[in-house]
């Protein structure tokens, strides 16, 4: 482990974006008298008659949910993207401004009110794989559908208005900002090298061990080397391949196996149930050869110090460039400990 990174400030390329982190990890011993979160201790039931998302209850557009038993998929009664908007665009010097149509879904884990991710089996998180897997064919194939964006924002300081466990995905017909990065960068690079960016990036991680939490036949987790989040992780197949739809049935089985580590291990981290917001960033569905693509799972947990002090993103960060305090290093050695004692 490079001395230099732990003692001394300095920052990080992130080859995924193009931007920089700085990383300071002296700060890590400063003194906090800042704004700590209440730690919610409150057992859920597993059905909740007042829950919008549990089954068999009506949610708030009056539509009734079935009685499902596994995964449960619907249109979200709340969508940020219309399906049928108007299509138009502004360009008024530089007042600019397009339309943007889009289909979102709500995904229901499982119909168990109380269980997360780190709670699921690896059994019964697969189902949940192979859904966002269905959806991703299904949603990328309308024709003005060029994105298809799966994610979970887990525990009320990610923002999540439901504790039923659930995930959303939104499709939409241009590219995100984030997606737009990532497909420069791995574009370039693969032009350049011909081969993966990500491949690279995770066969040298593999000979290092320094931020790597874990890994199976198929898949690493790890912290990568330019985390901004405190506990920020990756979850990258060892294949070159673009997009979860490519993804064997035992592959499949080993991403869900990846995904339980991960989540039991962050729970354990501050012995609560952890809050992140976690995304798959993968090929476009625009019809495009996305050759350079190289599709990963990223986790953004907040939490810092404890289970009730949050990592903040303002001021400087705001107004200049991400930093973070723990090293990527450290922070990857603390979640690999944890992982040795999980069963």
């Amino acid at each position: 482990m490079n001395q230099n990174l732990q003692d001394y400030s300095h920052k990080r390329f992130n080859v995924l974006t193009g931007e920089w982190v700085l990383v300071s990890p002296h700060r890590a011993k400063r003194p906090w008298q800042g704004q700590e979160e209440t730690l919610n201790i409150e057992k859920r039931p597993s059905h909740d008659d007042n829950c919008y998302l549990c089954a068999g209850n009506t949610r708030a557009n009056g539509e009734k949910n079935p009685i499902y038993n596994d995964v449960f998929v619907f249109n979200n009664d709340f969508a940020a993207l219309q399906k049928d908007s108007n299509t138009f665009s502004i360009n008024d010097g530089l007042l600019q401004a397009q339309s943007e149509q889009g289909i979102c879904k709500v995904v229901c884990f499982s119909p168990d009110h109380s269980k997360s991710l780190a709670e699921m089996n690896v059994d019964a998180i697969t189902k949940v794989v192979n859904v966002w897997q269905k959806e991703y064919e299904l949603l990328g194939a309308y024709k003005n559908i060029n994105y298809v964006q799966i994610f979970e924002n887990k525990g009320a300081v990610m923002g999540c208005s439901n504790p039923h466990p659930h995930g959303q995905i939104w499709s939409q017909s241009t590219l995100p900002n984030e997606v737009i990065k990532k497909d420069k960068q791995q574009r370039y690079y693969f032009e350049n090298q011909n081969s993966s960016l990500l491949g690279s990036y995770i066969n040298q991680e593999l000979e290092q061990k320094e931020r790597l939490i874990y890994e199976n036949d198929a898949f690493v987790v790890l912290v990568p080397f330019w985390a901004v989040w405190p506990f920020e992780t990756m979850i990258v197949p060892k294949k070159h391949q673009q997009s979860i739809s490519q993804m064997s049935a035992e592959e499949s089985a080993l991403f869900a196996d990846a995904i339980s580590v991960i989540t039991r291990v962050y729970d354990r981290v501050f012995n609560c149930s952890f809050p992140y917001s976690s995304g798959i960033h993968q090929a476009p569905t625009n019809g495009k050869i996305n050759t350079h693509w190289h599709w990963h799972m990223s986790f953004y947990p907040p939490l810092l110090r404890s289970a009730t002090v949050k990592k903040f993103m303002v001021g400087y960060e705001m107004f200049g460039t991400p930093q973070r305090d723990i090293t990527a290093e450290k922070a990857a050695e603390l979640l690999r400990k944890l992982v040795s004692n999980l069963n």
